[in-house]
């Protein structure tokens, strides 16, 4: 596995928010992550990247335990124009992280040229964040992700804050990235349409203190289409599985008639 999820827990003071997670990722696999609102979804990323210590259990990524920011992965954040310098073109907010892996300055450009090229923007090297659409400002950050040449991508709802159109360009711009990149991706989503679509597997967390309800495997074809596959049977299947599992970790009475986007 390229990372396991053992036993892990994490509490504030005396509050628990993640119970007992044991989950694994494999090397180039996709996996999604969904489960209720306040769940712990993006705890569990900050642990995974060792910005927050569990209170216990462990996260090892390539045979290592985290505990601390790997030099192996990189995250991509919901909040996309906070994370990049305002101030910095396109193309120097892309080379910042490369400045501290002691690559000389003819291959960190490399790196960035073709990280920008990939996801659409090597035209757009001189601009500024605030110059570009929400879209392109997280696929500038993709880029800046893909130039520090991870082994494993963490991604926070990386395209909850864009319209449905830009949102369905990213996602296949992800699955096109993660199989010319040879990438693993964790992607945390409250949308499960989006989590199914993309997915190896699907893990299923409950409601707090968070354990995993359930991992599915997602069985569609690798090659998939915005179209197609979402009106496929069995794309309309695995969704109706994942979404039972979490109406069931909501406290309550659920309605289920508007579960797809959960919030």
């Amino acid at each position: 596995m390229m990372l396991e999820v053992t036993n892990l827990a994490k509490s504030y003071g005396d509050v628990p928010a993640i119970a007992d997670l044991t989950f694994g990722v494999a090397a180039q696999e996709f996996v999604c992550i969904v489960g209720p609102s306040g769940c712990g979804k993006t705890t569990l990323l900050k642990c995974l990247s060792g910005l927050l210590e569990p209170s216990r259990g462990t996260a090892v990524l390539d045979g290592t335990t985290v505990d601390g920011p790997p030099e192996t992965l990189a995250l991509v954040f919901q909040e996309y124009s906070r994370s990049l310098l305002p101030w910095k073109t396109v193309l120097d907010n892309v080379l910042l992280p490369l400045r501290a892996k002691g690559l000389d300055k003819a291959e960190q450009r490399r790196l960035a040229m073709e990280s920008l090229a990939e996801v659409g923007l090597a035209d757009f090297t001189h601009a500024y964040p605030w110059q570009l659409s929400g879209g392109m400002q997280q696929r500038v950050a993709i880029a800046r992700a893909l130039a520090y040449q991870p082994k494993v991508l963490l991604m926070d709802e990386p395209f909850a804050s864009v319209d449905a159109q830009t949102r369905a360009e990213l996602e296949d711009l992800i699955l096109k990235v993660r199989r010319h990149f040879g990438i693993t991706v964790v992607l945390v989503t409250h949308d499960i349409d989006e989590a199914v679509y993309l997915a190896d597997r699907v893990v299923v967390l409950t409601k707090r203190p968070t354990k995993v309800a359930e991992v599915i495997d997602i069985d569609l074809p690798d090659d998939r289409d915005q179209v197609t596959t979402r009106e496929s049977p069995e794309f309309a299947h695995l969704r109706g599985q994942v979404a039972r599992l979490i109406v069931g970790a909501q406290p309550g009475d659920a309605d289920t008639t508007n579960v797809g986007v959960a919030s």
